[in-house]
């Protein structure tokens, strides 16, 4: 297959400078990801190799990458390629046919032989299948020292969600490096990111969807699409992911020097396995923000003490609703001989200072007619999360639109924070609901994962709680108020 029109981009040929077990294409639409990967396919099945393609769901040969295969072979003008209803097979004695993975996965464990498997829509893989796929497909084949030259998996993939398995296993890592560089490679993975701008071969009719989609969409339904970012909005989410992106590293942009009251925030979790939750604040800086992986809500409450203990916090407060309601006794124990605040925080209960009048962040009411905090909040974990919402805002003007912003105000998010990406993704998925009495409400947390399949957002919860500020600064502020409104 020399000097023919192959569509592979330079990104996706790095892929083959080397052996690596799991290689993956990431990225938007009018990529030529899965074009180029498909055209190395066809290069290799001539060149003797046996390769599998699979997806998670495949019921008949249409849903397979059978028909663009086909058609490359047509455009390449190769010859010694016998294409068949559900097969390839190569004159060099190569072979591609095809495999679904949902009602299959198991029949895998069978392809002995195979060379290479190839994945096309990898963020529709489960983590059943992944769990099995991976140890399943190997090669019996050994050379003359007794070594195992072990298959590779290819995949290719859109972004949808952190959660998807793919996502978790192996871009999780991989994140930092592809946005500073587009390339990852440890020992085990090879990753590229690649999109629209990487593809000499875009077509005009894609340029024009395009320019209509950045016309038209909303600037996350425009990344998510062509920039290949993960989809981290949903409807109604009270923290734009602009906004998000503005507070990182927020004092370094505005030239703030953060000081005030370290607090430090742990969300226990309601199942004994899941990833607790941890964030400490020094003033408006996020210097940390975590998911503590413990056996049980004891050792990851032990942990987040012990964190906020080394932070030396003013106020360390944690999630009361559910669990959290049995780690009073440990926490004080932990704490014992500490100067620091301890604090039980229940989202479930009635708003603070309900006479206090509210006019921030979607406010309802007018010059005329201020509405009061009772009369805007549904209970206290909406007022806490508008709260939040509101210095993200605030940062965005300030960063951003360049308005002066009381500094004391924002919010900044210190980019060394490891999980920034998987923090971003929760904070910026946090829905509101509709409300019978017009009150901001949001969707608690069985609806967030039944109708958005978004999981216990326990770090952002964390910062939600870090709006809390110190008894001694409360009461300041308290009589500063009461003093104003005498």
């Amino acid at each position: 297959m020399a000097d023919i029109d192959l569509r592979v981009t330079d990104k996706i040929a790095w892929l083959l400078s080397k052996p690596k077990r799991i290689k993956i294409a990431v990225g938007g639409r009018g990529s030529s990801k899965s074009l180029g990967v498909g055209d190395i396919m066809l290069m290799l099945a001539d060149h003797g190799e046996r390769i599998c393609c699979t997806r998670e769901f495949q019921n008949t040969i249409d849903d397979s990458v059978h028909e663009s295969l086909k058609q490359e072979i047509d455009r390449l003008g190769v010859k010694g390629f016998d294409v068949q209803n559900n097969n390839i097979y190569s004159s060099s004695g190569g072979e591609i046919f095809y495999k679904g993975l949902a009602r299959n996965v198991t029949s895998l464990k069978s392809l002995a032989g195979v060379k290479r498997l190839w994945i096309e829509e990898g963020e529709s893989v489960s983590e059943k299948s992944l769990k099995v796929l991976t140890p399943s497909i190997r090669s019996s084949a050994k050379d003359n020292l007794g070594h195992c030259d072990p298959p590779e998996i290819w995949i290719t993939m859109n972004r949808n969600s952190r959660e998807d398995a793919i996502a978790k296993k192996y871009l999780s890592r991989a994140e930092n490096e592809l946005e500073r560089t587009g390339y990852y490679e440890d020992d085990l993975i090879m990753v590229v990111e690649v999109n629209y701008r990487d593809n000499p071969w875009f077509p005009v009719e894609l340029e024009q969807e395009r320019l209509d989609d950045k016309e038209n969409l909303s600037e996350d339904e425009y990344d998510h699409i062509w920039n290949g970012h993960y989809n981290e909005t949903v409807e109604r989410a009270i923290i734009k992911k602009s906004w998000f992106d503005a507070a990182i590293d927020a004092h370094i942009k505005l030239g703030i020097n953060p000081t005030g009251a370290v607090i430090a925030t742990h969300d226990p979790a309601d199942e004994g396995g899941d990833s607790k939750g941890y964030a400490c604040r020094k003033g408006i800086l996020y210097t940390e923000v975590d998911e503590i992986i413990a056996k049980d809500g004891n050792e990851g409450c032990d942990e987040a003490t012990s964190r906020a203990i080394a932070a030396n916090a003013d106020l360390f407060v944690w999630d009361g609703d559910g669990m959290g309601a049995l780690l009073r006794r440990q926490i004080s124990e932990n704490f014992k001989g500490i100067k620091c605040d301890l604090r039980m925080y229940r989202g479930s209960n009635e708003v603070e200072d309900k006479k206090q009048r509210y006019d921030g962040l979607a406010s309802l009411g007018s010059k005329d007619k201020p509405k009061t905090n009772a009369d805007t909040f549904y209970n206290k974990r909406a007022q806490y999360y508008m709260k939040l919402a509101q210095r993200f805002y605030n940062t965005w003007l300030a960063v951003e639109k360049k308005q002066y912003i009381d500094p004391d105000s924002i919010i900044s998010i210190s980019s060394d924070i490891k999980l920034l990406g998987k923090l971003r993704s929760e904070i910026c998925r946090i829905p509101r609901k509709p409300n019978g009495v017009g009150k901001i409400q949001l969707m608690s947390k069985k609806e967030m994962k039944d109708k958005y399949d978004i999981y216990s957002p326990g770090m952002a919860d964390c910062l939600a709680m870090g709006e809390e500020i110190p008894a001694l600064v409360k009461k300041k502020v308290k009589l500063q108020f009461d003093t104003i409104c005498r």
